[in-house]
């Protein structure tokens, strides 16, 4: 199954860096955030990737293109024959497409752009700003179970995004915005979509998150997932800079492919 990663908005509210690159592409231990989402993915044995781009599409491509170099040890050779020698190979198992998804495009058009490198495959979608201790597996196992279009991971973190409503049988009945009156469980990404989600997305003007999941949630074809463990998008410094804390203390619950 591929994994669709959203990568192309602006991230406004991490400015201090997002002007320089792709929210995705800001670091944590030393790597991009979109790194620490693909191993999540990877250490599970997802290892093909679609990556929506969008504002400075450069940089991403860039990277990926220079990733077998920035991970091996290499010597340079100039005297004699202007040489480069790779002495450790560090690649990863991964297959990734870089999909220039448009600038201003919204989260929907973004995903209907990428439908000709899905094909009529069910395919997992996540945000390139979040990370979590979450067992893809069980994922997968759970969105196949019920038969419905699309499954989403969802958590309680208070009143900070869109809310949903979730009947007895975990059959997603309304996603809303959050009011004052809110617990706060919320889309936390990590989602599964079968091929028929293409057609609740008009074009490019599309927030995914607004009419397509609505839509799905009426027609009783969207189910959530309760995650309980570990979860953490990265919006602002401060989130940023606790993601750093819990490296640095060794205590990253998402990173299992170190245990």
């Amino acid at each position: 199954m591929k994994v669709v990663i959203l990568a192309g908005g602006l991230g406004t509210r991490i400015s201090e860096e997002s002007h320089l690159k792709p929210k995705p592409m800001i670091e944590i231990g030393g790597k991009p955030i979109i790194w620490h989402i693909m191993k999540i993915y990877s250490y599970y044995g997802y290892n093909e990737f679609i990556v929506c781009c969008g504002y400075k599409q450069h940089v991403i491509k860039e990277w990926f293109a220079n990733y077998y170099l920035y991970n091996s040890d290499v010597t340079f050779d100039f005297t004699k024959e202007n040489r480069m020698e790779v002495h450790t190979n560090m690649a990863e198992p991964w297959k990734v497409t870089l999909v220039d998804t448009g600038l201003n495009t919204m989260t929907g058009g973004r995903i209907k752009r990428i439908q000709p490198y899905v094909g009529e495959e069910s395919f997992m979608l996540t945000y390139g700003d979040g990370v979590a201790d979450l067992n893809i597996r069980d994922l997968e196992a759970f969105h196949r179970s019920h038969g419905r279009i699309a499954t989403l991971t969802a958590v309680n973190i208070g009143q900070r995004f869109g809310v949903l409503e979730i009947e007895g049988d975990g059959s997603i009945s309304r996603f809303r915005e959050k009011s004052n009156s809110d617990g706060g469980v919320i889309n936390a990404g990590f989602m599964i979509l079968n091929p028929e989600i293409f057609g609740y997305i008009e074009g490019d003007a599309t927030v995914f998150e607004k009419e397509p999941i609505e839509r799905a949630a009426a027609d009783k074809e969207l189910m959530a997932y309760p995650h309980n463990g570990f979860w953490k998008c990265m919006d602002t410094q401060r989130d940023r800079q606790q993601l750093e804390d819990l490296i640095a203390a060794g205590n990253a619950p998402w990173m299992r492919w170190e245990a």
